[in-house]
């Protein structure tokens, strides 16, 4: 393994933990704060926070289906992991890497939720449109998957990571 590839792995294993503890702090706090509350008004009527167990995945479809998640984000996480490993180091992949970086802690954050808890903690609530509660991993998985969609639309041809 060449100095450049460590470093980038070194790099990318750094801000995927500093992610994932990030993840983590705000659940920890949800939980403290927010645990057995009404929830907290941070703008009456538009947002709040809000503690919710969530059993399944975004606006609560699957659930119960634990083994399921565990499953998918096992395969989805050794597949990016791979890609990382194996992605060339040209400067033309470095927003691709840093987005499977941040996809990654997002799929973690909440893998961590439901092997521990057997839910995944959730706390961000738009009241105004009833939006789904939802957490920092979830807004992880969210943009990472825009910024990918964004990256292919602009043309980036990363055929030959797979």
């Amino acid at each position: 393994m060449t100095a450049k590839r460590l470093r980038f792995l070194l790099f990318s294993l750094l801000a995927l933990i500093l992610l994932v503890l990030l993840d983590a702090l705000t659940k920890h706090l949800a939980v403290l704060y927010l645990s057995g509350s009404d929830g907290i008004d941070i703008i009456p009527g538009v947002f709040r926070l809000v503690y919710l167990e969530n059993t399944g995945a975004a606006f609560g479809i699957l659930r119960g289906m634990k083994w399921f998640f565990v499953v998918l984000t096992i395969v989805i996480c050794a597949a990016i992991v791979r890609i990382l490993v194996k992605m060339p180091l040209e400067k033309r992949f470095y927003p691709f890497a840093c987005d499977l970086v941040v996809l990654l802690a997002g799929a973690i954050g909440n893998f961590i939720d439901r092997i521990r808890l057997g839910y995944v903690v959730d706390f961000f609530y738009f009241s105004l449109i009833n939006f789904p509660i939802f957490n920092v991993a979830d807004i992880y998985v969210t943009m990472s998957v825009l910024v990918l969609f964004i990256l292919i639309l602009k043309g980036e041809n990363y055929e030959e990571l797979f």
